[in-house]
């Protein structure tokens, strides 16, 4: 072999290997192959998915609210601005006991980037990759109902 080729790997007879040999000799040192059984995502673990989703979002919009309470008039906004608060530290704490979950049941959400209307975003359940959507409309409807039932549980703790 001349000098030229020498030391970079790639022209030495010895080491090159094409891919259809390299599969070839995989298969023939494991005949057998496993077969992985994927488990599909539960109820409970589809509401954790959509949690995942609308508690960042909820927490963005009450966290605008606060900052526009803080910049108004009105009379009662530092009682407001304490409601805000206390109410995005309980989405806060809600968001990261969700996301814990889903790490120890090796779920991850990813957004997935699509030119229509609804959300896109796509998760990974125990190695396997499913699409997910909502609609604009479903994502409204469902952070006021979460919100309205954050803002209930305050009101009885409040109570209590």
């Amino acid at each position: 072999m001349s000098k030229k080729l020498e030391g970079n790997g790639r022209w030495e007879s010895s080491r090159m290997m094409l891919p259809q040999h390299k599969e070839a000799l995989i298969k023939r040192h494991d005949p057998a192959p496993e077969v992985v059984q994927v488990q599909k995502p539960t109820a409970e673990e589809h509401e954790m998915i959509l949690n995942s989703i609308l508690l960042p979002m909820m927490l963005t919009m009450v966290e605008k609210n606060g900052k526009e309470f803080e910049v108004s008039t009105n009379m009662l906004r530092r009682y407001y601005i304490a409601a805000t608060q206390i109410l995005m530290h309980r989405i806060h704490t809600e968001m990261v006991k969700n996301k814990n979950e889903l790490k120890a049941r090796k779920i991850k959400v990813f957004e997935d980037i699509r030119p229509d209307e609804d959300l896109n975003y796509k998760f990974i359940c125990r190695g396997y990759e499913y699409p997910f959507a909502i609609m604009r409309d479903v994502v409204k409807a469902k952070i006021s109902v979460m919100l309205g039932n954050y803002v209930k549980a305050l009101l009885n703790n409040m109570k209590e």
